[in-house]
């Protein structure tokens, strides 16, 4: 029997998952990432994107996070996700309505802080179009 791997998935409003995983792959900023138990400890950024939980040699659950950051040591991965959606939850019509909002944003966009925050806006909802499409 494999040895498993902790995840714990927190978002600023709950601990959305809480468990035990053959593996977690994780949307990193430079790359996506698998971590395994025994893992080198690491901290790493997240690009918006989906978290694939493997059990079974299948992935057992997916949640799409919006970004944040993935703190890995040796027998835990926890990430804490600015946002994140079970991709059971997502719909091509949620990507959409994401999308719109993220455009509208762009367009009442004033000044430099606020484009920037647009153009993040944008990402996630180009992500969550791509997630919902592959699912």
């Amino acid at each position: 029997m494999a040895q498993k791997v902790e995840l714990e998935l927190v978002t600023p409003k709950a601990l959305l998952r809480s468990l035990e995983a053959d593996m977690v792959v994780v949307p990193g900023g430079e790359g996506d990432i698998g971590v395994l138990r025994h893992h080198a400890p690491m901290l790493s950024t997240l690009r918006p994107g989906v978290v694939d939980i493997h059990d079974n040699n299948e992935v057992s659950d997916r949640v799409f996070v919006a970004g944040g950051f993935a703190e890995v040591t040796e027998d835990r991965c926890t990430i804490l996700a600015e946002e994140a959606v079970p991709m059971a939850e997502l719909s091509q019509a949620r990507a959409e309505q994401e999308m719109d909002a993220a455009r509208k944003a762009a367009q009442e966009a004033e000044g430099d802080y606020a484009m920037r925050k647009a153009e993040q806006r944008m990402a996630v909802a180009e992500a969550m179009q791509a997630a919902v499409q592959e699912k």
